[in-house]
């Protein structure tokens, strides 16, 4: 197997030119379309991976941003075995607010960037992310003439269902039968996907605390589920047996591994862990860590299943195997004394031909 030093998805490093197979920039005058895109790694099939419509302090933040997330997805399809490589891109947002949806300039810009896309002929297929809709994907498909996934069913909901099974499985392999019964959980960021987490662990038994820096949102879920709230940035050293970090990125650092309560961390926001070195931290704190790039995968399980013709069945019965990969890695960790991060890597390693150095 040869060996290269392409980072992980968790390397701020990871922004620079030979980083990614290809990084495509689009410009366009007319509609003020400023978008980037990053092809990771076609190993296993075209790269799959979402548009970000947000603000950027610098071009360099929105590349670094687009390779990142693309080497994110290229682990993502490998460990959760589907055909497609890596790849993301960003749409620069131009100002304060975004465009409105259904607005005239709205679909001009995702018109045009539609086009850009469709000259990459199907080796990067978008779907939605952050900022961005589904009527921004069609309009993509429909007017840009590009392929396009996650265009017609949102994938949050099946998010959340493999954040719940990767939960539960972290909390199967450390605490034994009965899985999330009876634990106290704490779900950061309670938008569309954590709410759904927050519910699916509260129908699981667990007692549910959630944190959102829209408050009045995570009022009315607390409600709805008879749990508390906490401030969002408090969420993680609030007490509890699993911490599902479901909205901003690195809240764990080496500084802040101490201060965490909860003996599991499993959550559907990317970018966990602050830098690579914090998996071992956590592992020396007895602090059970899932890699987000295996617990978020349900989204685009649920898109490949889409794309095949799977039943509901089928597609839900696949997004619930996530469950099942956490076991194993968590065994295989376990076993080998190494970190889930580092199983991960070695299994994504193997299916790709290369190792994937952290």
């Amino acid at each position: 197997m040869t060996t290269v030093t392409t980072p992980t998805p968790m390397s701020d490093s990871i922004a620079e030119p030979w980083a990614s197979e290809q990084t495509i920039t689009c410009r366009d005058e007319r509609t003020g379309l400023r978008a980037i895109i990053a092809i990771d790694d076609t190993t296993l099939g075209p790269g799959f991976g979402g548009v970000r419509y947000r603000a950027y302090p610098s071009t360099t933040a929105a590349a670094r941003e687009a390779q990142r997330l693309a080497a994110a997805m290229t682990l993502k399809h490998a460990l959760a075995e589907l055909p497609y490589g890596g790849a993301k891109s960003v749409v620069m947002l131009d100002g304060r607010t975004p465009l409105a949806p259904g607005s005239p300039e709205r679909g001009a810009l995702f018109a045009r960037f539609g086009e850009m896309i469709a000259r990459t002929a199907g080796t990067y297929i978008p779907g939605v992310d952050m900022g961005t809709l589904l009527e921004d994907m069609q309009t993509i498909r429909d007017e840009g003439g590009a392929r396009a996934f996650c265009d017609e069913v949102s994938p949050s909901p099946f998010t959340a269902r493999g954040v719940h099974a990767a939960m539960r499985a972290a909390a199967v392999h450390h605490h034994g039968v009965g899985g999330l019964a009876g634990t106290e959980v704490v779900v950061q960021g309670v938008g569309s996907v954590g709410a759904e987490v927050a519910r699916l662990a509260h129908a699981d038994g667990a007692r549910v605390t959630v944190a959102d820096v829209d408050t009045v949102r995570a009022e009315a879920l607390a409600a709805e589920l008879g749990g508390r709230t906490v401030d969002a940035r408090q969420a993680p050293f609030h007490p509890a047996d699993v911490f599902s970090p479901c909205a901003v990125a690195r809240v764990v650092t080496r500084e802040n591994i101490g201060r965490i309560p909860a003996r599991i961390i499993a959550g559907a926001a990317n970018d966990t862990l602050d830098e690579p070195g914090c998996a071992e931290a956590l592992r020396e704190a007895g602090i059970t860590f899932v890699p987000d790039f295996v617990a978020n995968a349900g989204g685009v399980v649920q898109v490949h299943g889409g794309v095949s013709g799977w039943s509901d069945a089928q597609t839900l019965a696949a997004v619930d195997r996530i469950g099942d990969r956490v076991t194993e890695l968590l065994t295989t960790a376990e076993a080998q004394g190494i970190t889930p991060l580092a199983a991960a890597l070695q299994r994504a390693s193997a299916a790709l031909g290369r190792e994937i150095l952290t």
